[in-house]
């Protein structure tokens, strides 16, 4: 009998554990809820022994009070989500707020064409990092937050071996862990975008090295490949966003921008070469050129040939111009100088193991999109933070699963995910929030409809539910943007408020 132990091949490594957090209360209704009922409940046991006539009445407001509370959609919205969405969209359109208008026929003062929305109040400051290298900070003063955007030629996972995509895998969890740890870090992004190219980089490598006295035959064949090859073909562009908070941690008081870009230009070496290791191939910080480039073009689909062949002559975009001249924002689109686009965000992540291939056809380009990028959002907490949230988490699903009598599947998978997402940190991995938005351009109104279509498809090859942005189009399609936009910062309900709904 041969006693050689054996091996058994292993199966293609899976990843998940993520969950969303709960709100505490009774029946699904939130802590808001929750308290809302109770006071209802000895409100009426009060005015019960004044009048049963009056007990009843506010035994019937608090109920009606409640009901939007009660049902929820397949994303988890419930009636009063819904219903103050709508009331807002209604204020904001009769007092103008869809419609943006720029330049120097507009109500501008300085008649410029700046970004429209959470945007307006952004500016940039170009410094330079440990290394010398350039690097573009664009700060919003209202929030005070500071970003710095890197971008990454990743190398993809064509013709590459498992064992080395579950490294890169390893390496983006580990990044992702010591964010928390990167003193005043509020927020990252990681931005996709999958866009036609126009040839202009293939024609200009040729044109710059193709040798005088090259035979006349290569040199014939070298303009068919520049003339033919674009055609259907695309460009994936990478940026990863970073930002900061502009408050010291010592004092508590608003650093100026020189500090701030100080600190950050201290730490982006160090940040880029661990971002090497993950599979994002060279990341290089972005000059004030390149991403005013970005979102020019992001704005105004068209500009992307011209600004191509450029290729970063003549004068530079002013951040002041990096906006639209015309944009109309409805109900569930946003139209944008040469460009139509729709955006989701992702109300459900993927259940259960999912393989390193989750978001592939997710984020590749679609011969229906003109233009698509998929954002992903993270927001890292410190450790000592992340302990008190996975053991809230965790207290949070233990008490949803006692409510009922016999424990549903999904409230028994809920605690086990909770308790060994609270296992994992106190054994030291990282805590982070993640979410993201999916933006679809195309260049006119009748294929709004196709292109929306095809996202939806491709959400569901993802295993991703994606919900449509009704009435905050705008807002969606900045947040796809490499701005490093830390949403709950920018929004007028406090964030405790929002989440005990």
């Amino acid at each position: 009998m041969d006693s050689t132990p054996t091996t058994e091949p292993l199966g293609p490594r899976t990843y998940g554990n993520w969950r969303k957090p709960l709100s505490p209360g009774i029946g699904g209704i939130g802590a808001a809820g929750t308290l809302l009922l109770f006071t209802g409940m000895l409100l009426f046991i009060i005015v019960m022994f004044v009048s049963m006539v009056m007990a009843v009445g506010v035994a019937v407001v608090f109920g009606i009070a409640l009901l939007p509370l009660v049902f929820r959609d397949k994303h988890g919205r419930n009636g009063l989500q819904r219903i103050t969405a709508r009331v807002a969209w209604i204020r904001g359109k009769l007092a103008g707020k869809h419609l943006f208008r720029s330049g120097p026929l507009s109500e501008i003062p300085s008649g410029t064409c700046e970004l429209p929305g959470v945007g307006a109040a952004s500016s940039v400051y170009a410094s330079t990092d440990a290394h010398g290298r350039p690097f573009a900070l664009v700060s919003f003063p209202g929030v005070g937050h500071h970003t710095v955007v890197l971008s990454c030629e990743a190398d993809g996972a064509s013709l590459v071996d498992g064992d080395q995509i579950d490294t890169w895998v390893g390496y983006w969890g580990q990044w992702l862990g010591q964010l928390g740890h990167e003193p005043g870090l509020v927020g990252a992004s990681v931005t996709i975008e999958a866009a036609p190219d126009s040839g202009e980089r293939l024609r200009r490598e040729v044109t710059d090295n193709l040798a005088a006295d090259a035979p006349t035959v290569a040199i014939d064949v070298l303009r068919e490949v520049v003339r033919s090859y674009p055609k259907g073909s695309a460009r994936l562009s990478t940026w990863v966003a970073l930002t900061y908070s502009g408050v010291s941690r010592i004092s508590g008081a608003r650093m100026s921008v020189d500090e701030v870009a100080a600190g950050i230009g201290s730490r982006l070496p160090g940040l880029c070469d661990a971002l090497q290791m993950t599979g994002a191939g060279p990341a290089q910080p972005m000059t004030s050129r390149e991403l005013a480039e970005a979102v020019r073009v992001a704005y105004d689909p068209r500009a992307a040939a011209t600004l191509e062949r450029s290729h970063g002559e003549g004068e530079e975009i002013p951040w002041s111009e990096t906006g639209p001249m015309s944009a109309v924002e409805a109900w569930d689109h946003y139209r944008h100088d040469s460009g139509w686009s729709v955006t989701w965000s992702m109300s459900e992540a993927p259940r259960g193991g999912v393989f390193s291939s989750i978001l592939l056809r997710l984020v590749l380009p679609h011969a229906d999109i003109l233009r698509k990028r998929v954002t992903l959002v993270y927001r890292p907490h410190d450790p000592g933070t992340a302990a008190r949230l996975v053991e809230r988490d965790r207290k949070d699903a233990l008490f949803k699963a006692k409510q009922a009598k016999i424990p549903n599947a999904r409230d028994s998978v809920a605690v086990r995910a909770a308790e060994q997402a609270a296992h994992e940190e106190a054994t030291g991995a990282g805590v982070v929030r993640f979410g993201m938005f999916v933006t679809a351009t195309v260049d006119s109104a009748e294929a709004l409809k196709l292109a929306a279509s095809t996202v939806d498809s491709l959400a569901s090859s993802s295993r991703v539910l994606l919900r449509r942005v009704f009435g905050a189009q705008a807002t969606a399609f900045a947040a796809t943007l490499p701005l490093g936009l830390v949403l709950p910062s920018h929004l007028h309900v406090p964030q405790k408020l929002r989440e005990s709904i």
